[in-house]
């Protein structure tokens, strides 16, 4: 939290400079909540301790009555769980850390979830995606009330970057293992070994000793995604390896990781990724 503060105080310098607005900006703690103030803004941050805010009746219930008097509420990380409990996000867009995505999705399952997204600017809601992201909901606060010349100031002095990344640019694929149907783990844990060869449904199906429907059926079940999807996920994070690992090129990066056809593992790598291979290994090459 006191990142944010550091970049509204850096903006506000700015700000006074060029004869913008001033953010007016505190840090308040749980047992000391003004009641009768009314804040333009609350920033949830986030929190690295596993809280979740299950036993915060009293913040989240400050939260809400701060939100029906006209305050936008925001969060960072696992920050989003906090408003969750508020009684904010049924029915509405959110994100949260991508490696929250289950838990959150359990303890709110009526909440929009989309943890690919960096920031969701939901009106007088906005959530932001992992801990680091409070960079990024910080010049969003920025931008909405100091404007663009005093956001890209800020940008330059704080050496931050303001436009370009998404959360999927930094996703990792964490396959479910713990949903207790055996055949299904044990398929799970052979495709991750052969994710490269040519993986048919009927070849997956004699493996598991199951149908190819019932083999379908169940797969979705256990881990939320079809083989098909599955095989794209495993696929796509082994040549992110590659890419951050080595100077492998990338069509045969494509041809490693089992596609023949680069168009059609580079369609695919964005479409996961959100950036094309070469701009990935641009990004979070970490070679020597």
């Amino acid at each position: 939290m006191l990142g944010i503060e550091d970049v509204l105080q850096v903006s506000n310098r700015i700000a006074c400079q060029l004869g913008s607005p001033q953010i007016a900006h505190k840090i308040l703690r749980c047992g000391d909540l003004p009641s009768a103030q009314a804040f333009d803004a609350v920033v949830l941050p986030p929190n690295l301790s596993g809280q979740r805010g299950r036993k915060d009746a009293s913040l989240t219930q400050w939260i809400a009555e701060q939100h029906r008097e006209g305050a936008t509420v925001c969060s960072a990380c696992a920050g989003a769980f906090w408003l969750g409990h508020a009684g904010l996000l049924d029915g509405s867009p959110a994100t949260t850390h991508w490696a929250l995505e289950e838990e959150f999705r359990c303890a709110f399952p009526k909440v929009q979830l989309h943890p690919e997204h960096l920031i969701i600017d939901d009106h007088d809601i906005v959530t932001a995606g992992g801990v680091m992201a409070w960079v990024d909901l910080g010049l969003y606060l920025v931008r909405r009330w100091q404007g663009a010349e005093v956001l890209s100031r800020t940008c330059r002095h704080m050496l931050i970057d303001p436009h370009g990344r998404e959360q999927r640019n930094y996703r990792s694929f964490r396959p479910r293992l713990d949903h207790g149907d055996v055949p299904i783990r044990s398929l799970q844990q052979w495709m991750e070994q052969h994710a490269a060869e040519n993986l048919s449904l009927p070849g997956l199906a004699e493996r598991s000793r199951l149908s190819t429907r019932t083999l379908q059926r169940r797969f979705r079940t256990a881990t939320g995604l079809s083989i098909r999807e599955y095989l794209q996920e495993l696929r796509i994070e082994r040549a992110k390896g590659l890419l951050e690992r080595t100077a492998t090129p990338v069509n045969e990066i494509c041809w490693a990781v089992g596609y023949e056809d680069t168009s059609t593992f580079s369609r695919l790598f964005r479409s996961i990724c959100g950036v094309s291979a070469t701009e990935y290994r641009r990004r979070f090459s970490v070679r020597e």
